[in-house]
């Protein structure tokens, strides 16, 4: 049953239009994840439909008038004066919701002290608040930002049993793929929807794209033909012109209607070249393809890093408390230069605490670390609210030479914030486009050591996969804090965790880590057979459909059987 219909929803900002022609079908059990650059409109398409913004044209029409809408909203900067009697909360199972998120440290809820709470912590407060208001409809504006691993999965377990309607604004390609069944892409201010997860989205993009550009280059081969026979009628015209105005010898002057013949033949041949083009205009109106549109690139390159010993830092006995409260004790660890790791650990477990340690910026309760002085480190925080909101993205690079603000806007751009991204004041840029700000401040200098904490949250899809093919290449080392498992899985080669208060360090990446703890039922031959027999399904599906026309009967069959086979072929992987 549909809940709710939009309709043509027009949207501007400053004379900038965002949405042009936003339409979705919402239903009872709607998995929808709504995805799209940074700055297309998902953000102000999802206040549109929880009634914070008024479009300027469009319909919005629910069945229910009073539809109960849960919104978590996409900041870190939650208040505890955003939920409604948070007391009251509590004891409809706000403690327990967080409880289940991981959120073990107990709370005051009448008087919560907010500003001792971790990012995560706070998210996950507020997202039990969003869930105990038992909305018809969730709307999740990057719901997976800062959570745990943990986090995340009892997230997913929880979607699997929700009754009502979900909306999912995401960036994170593991959660869509396991939470929602229907992407809804917002691409030059219209929406396209997609069955399937992320993967499927992605799979049938690409199928389009090729479709599109087969038919866009057999069109232009027509065109070029087309085009060719004309070339060769103008010729034949211009020489029959010029035959006509000859004069000839005194013999062909004697000859009746010389002049008049080649201006009739010229004439002709006027007609014929106006006819051609009429009909190739009126066919390439009619059936005219237009070129696909290529897919954002985004480029993030990083000064080559300097050369330096193998070992760039050691912690030795390391121990941090706050009062009562110890997070990790007696620690021994170390990094080597180009080493990419990942640092894990629950939310509150003293990820941001030990990185502090590192950069100089936190003591430790005991215990000592050893950091090479020549090594520069680059650090991007997780948040993006301590930019000077009223500088300009240039201002705040606080570059004066022109060939250094030139190279800036060369970076700027490589990144996808364009010219016009960069005069207005940085509180006018969504959350992406700050982080994007705060990379390129990164990128100016000779970085030995990288520090990220959640460097893709509120960076678009186009963008992480740039990020993460940067962060292969870039020679130097790479500390990492993120919440995205396919990010980890592709950038990171060793693992630093705190758990049981103890900091320790795996001689795995994330995908090995992973893999390990898989438990497979499978051992290796059989798992190599299974994908062999799988991939052979695969081929002779494909194989049937290329000789068949989507509509076809038996093809929706087979198409499904073909997504099945792809579904169970990752799983396997």
């Amino acid at each position: 049953m549909t809940i709710m219909k939009i309709r043509g929803i027009q949207k501007s900002f400053n004379e900038k239009q965002i949405l042009q022609n936003a339409e979705i079908d919402i239903k009872q059990d709607s998995r929808i994840g709504l995805v799209g650059n940074n700055g297309a409109g998902k953000t102000t398409l999802a206040n549109i439909i929880y009634g914070s913004i008024i479009p300027d044209k469009g319909i919005i029409d629910t069945i229910n008038s009073s539809l109960n809408i849960g919104y978590l909203k996409q900041s870190t900067e939650f208040s505890i004066h955003d939920l409604e009697d948070s007391y009251s909360l509590a004891e409809n199972g706000l403690f327990q919701l967080s409880s289940q998120l991981g959120l073990n440290k107990e709370i005051d809820w009448v008087d919560p002290v907010w500003s001792k709470l971790s990012g995560g912590e706070k998210l996950k407060i507020s997202l039990a608040s969003v869930w105990a208001s038992r909305p018809e409809l969730l709307i999740l504006d990057e719901p997976t930002n800062h959570l745990d691993l943990q986090g995340v999965e009892w997230l997913i377990d929880e979607l699997k049993s929700f009754k009502g309607a979900v909306i999912i604004i995401s960036h994170d390609r593991y959660f869509l793929d396991r939470a929602v069944t229907e992407i809804i892409e917002i691409e030059d201010g219209s929406t396209n929807s997609f069955k399937g997860n992320y993967s499927s989205y992605r799979e049938e993009k690409e199928r389009q794209y090729e479709i599109q550009l087969h038919q866009y280059e057999i069109q232009q081969k027509h065109k070029q033909q087309i085009e060719q026979q004309m070339a060769n009628l103008k010729n034949w015209s211009e020489k029959a012109h010029r035959d006509s105005t000859k004069q000839g010898s005194a013999s062909e002057r004697r000859q009746i209607g010389f002049k008049e013949y080649h201006r009739v033949k010229a004439k002709k041949m006027d007609n014929q070249i106006k006819s051609k083009m009429k009909r190739l205009n009126q066919e390439l109106e009619k059936n005219e393809v237009k070129p696909p549109k290529e897919e954002t690139k985004v480029r993030f390159e990083f000064q080559h890093s300097r050369k330096k010993g193998k070992r760039i830092l050691e912690a030795r006995e390391l121990s941090k408390s706050f009062g009562s409260r110890c997070l990790f004790e007696k620690s021994h660890f170390y990094m080597n230069h180009g080493e990419r790791m990942a640092l894990l650990g629950k939310n509150g477990s003293g990820k941001t605490t030990l990185i502090k340690i590192l950069l100089g910026e936190e003591t430790a309760t005991s215990g000592e670390v050893w950091v090479s002085e020549t090594m520069r480190i680059g650090y991007l925080s997780q948040d993006v609210s301590d930019l000077p909101s009223k500088k300009t993205a240039l201002e705040y690079t606080g570059l004066t030479d022109r060939e250094s603000i030139g190279r800036a806007r060369t970076i700027f751009a490589n990144i996808g914030l364009p010219e016009e991204k960069l005069t207005v004041p940085i509180s006018h840029l969504s959350l992406g486009e700050r982080t994007r700000v705060k990379l390129v401040m990164m990128l100016f200098s000779e970085i030995d050591l990288l520090i990220l904490d959640e460097p893709t949250n509120h960076l678009d899809l186009a963008s992480r996969e740039s990020l993460e093919k940067t962060l292969l290449d870039f020679q130097g080392s790479i500390m990492v804090v993120s919440h995205d498992v396919y990010f980890l899985e592709k950038i990171s080669d060793k693992l630093l965790m705190i758990d049981n208060v103890k900091v320790s360090r795996k001689e795995v990446g994330m995908k090995e880590f992973n893999n390990q703890n898989a438990s497979p039922n499978l051992g290796s031959k059989e798992r190599e057979d299974q994908l062999m027999v799988l991939q052979n399904e695969i081929n002779a599906i494909i194989g049937r459909l290329s000789f068949m026309a989507k509509g076809e009967t038996g093809y929706e069959e087979l198409d499904k059987d073909l997504t099945e086979l792809l579904r169970e072929k990752r799983d396997l992987e």
